[in-house]
Formats: structure tokens, sequence, C-alpha cells
């Protein structure tokens, strides 16, 4: 059975996103139904591609703090406020130190952890 940790791994954003689509697209206006393995593909790689998006999505926010962004700015970039922009990174780095706590080599140490919640400050900085 096809998991998404079995694809995290050998695909990318875009890779993953392109066979997606692929077989989205059969599945839509196809003439032939997705087989079953297939349509397990297309869920796990919905996974992947959401799993990948929110990574680079707090990375992004890591560097929109780096280059000076407040927590508004932020925020109305992410089109949420700006407690919700902040609240959301936290959960990110907090989430990021379980992985290491659990694995010891996923994730974010202790020392990176510091560092980004420095750099995240609070949501009214």
């Amino acid at each position: 059975m096809v998991t998404p940790e079995q694809i995290e791994q050998d695909v990318t954003l875009t890779s993953a996103a392109a066979r997606y689509d692929e077989l989205w697209v059969r599945d839509a206006v196809g003439d032939a139904p997705l087989g079953r393995g297939e349509v397990l593909e297309l869920l796990a790689l919905g996974e992947v591609i959401a799993r990948k998006a929110v990574y680079g999505r707090q990375l992004a926010v890591r560097s929109a703090r780096r280059a000076g962004a407040s927590w508004a700015q932020i925020g109305s970039a992410l089109g949420v406020s700006k407690q919700a922009a902040w609240e959301a990174h936290a959960r990110w780095i907090d989430e990021q130190a379980e992985h290491r706590r659990r694995s010891d080599y996923e994730g974010l140490d202790e020392e990176q952890v510091a560092a980004l919640r420095r750099l995240a400050g609070r949501a009214d900085e």
C-alpha cells in the first residue's frame, strides 16, 4: 500500500504536484477510472503536497522575519491575523522539536528551536 511516508522522501513538491495533476486529470476526464492503486497514490500524493506546502510556508515565514517583516505584514501576506500567523509558526516550531525528540534526526534540534523562537519573537512585536 502506498503511504505518504513512502513517497515523501523520494519526491519534490514539484514532482509530487505533477504526478498528482496527471492522476487527477485522468480521474476527472479520462475514459477509464483510475485503479485502486492509482487512487490511493493520488490520496497519498495529496497528503505529501500538503505537508511539503506547510513546511515551505513556515520556511518562508522564517525568511520574512529575517528580512524584518512584522507579524502584521506576514499575517496580511497569508490572509490571516498577525496572531494567527504567529500561532501557526509557533505550533510548527513545536512540532519540529517533537519530531526531533521522537526520531533523533528529523525536525529541529534544541539550538535550532531556540534560534527560531528568538527570531519569531511575540505576535505583538
